[in-house]
């Protein structure tokens, strides 16, 4: 079999050049033939050369690693997208496999482990940490359950949803404030979280998503 080809995207060189190490133990296996430590490098890196997998972070120099993600997957649906983070945040998990990502690790992966996770991707398979992996499994337990407030799937958090509820309501951020006794600012930053999280830019949006999504159904 030949080598997988790999790009790497990480904000940091000396990321990259680990990465590089200790892939070069399992040359057979995996050959990394780009990098890129920001956006526009990343996509013209990724075009020039359309590796079988891309790793990269969930944050880059100035941009976001899951809109990258999201923007890969656009130009070519079939690639496979893996992310490779020290966040240990199942919630970005989530967002990550919303935009199609084939895996989320994190930067603990041995690099036995991590060619054995690059061919289960190229084979078709989902990899997730086994430690995020055991966390999703008891989340999807208790979803199902209904043990978990409305919006949860999609990655929000209690007060965010309440929030949410009431922009689907019609109140304004003040009187949102004034109902859930807390400051203005406070309403407008888990506003700006629940936009982030439903990938919207505005109030109607939002609410439209809440209303497809028949999260306060």
């Amino acid at each position: 079999m030949q080598p997988i080809r790999l790009v790497v995207i990480d904000d940091h060189q000396i990321v990259i050049d680990g990465l590089k190490a200790m892939l070069s133990r399992h040359a057979e296996a995996v050959e990394v033939v780009g990098e890129a430590t920001d956006r526009e490098t990343a996509l013209a890196v990724v075009d020039g050369t359309d590796p079988d997998v891309v790793l990269l972070d969930v944050r880059l120099r100035g941009a976001s690693g899951l809109d990258l993600c999201r923007e890969l997957l656009r130009r070519a649906p079939q690639r496979r997208v893996v992310v490779l983070t020290v966040y240990d945040d199942e919630q970005y998990l989530f967002q990550a496999l919303r935009l199609g990502a084939a895996g989320f690790l994190l930067k603990r992966v041995q690099g036995a482990e991590l060619v054995g996770h690059l061919q289960q991707v190229v084979e078709g398979e989902i990899v997730i940490d086994a430690t995020l992996a055991g966390r999703v499994a008891q989340f999807a337990a208790r979803l199902h359950a209904g043990q978990y407030w409305p919006g949860a799937h999609l990655g929000l958090t209690q007060r965010e949803s309440e929030v949410l509820s009431l922009v689907v309501a019609g109140l304004s951020n003040r009187a949102i404030a004034q109902k859930l006794v807390v400051s203005d600012e406070t309403v407008k930053s888990h506003v700006r979280a629940v936009y982030r999280k439903l990938e919207v830019n505005e109030r109607s949006q939002a609410v439209a998503v809440a209303l497809r999504e028949g999260i306060f159904s």
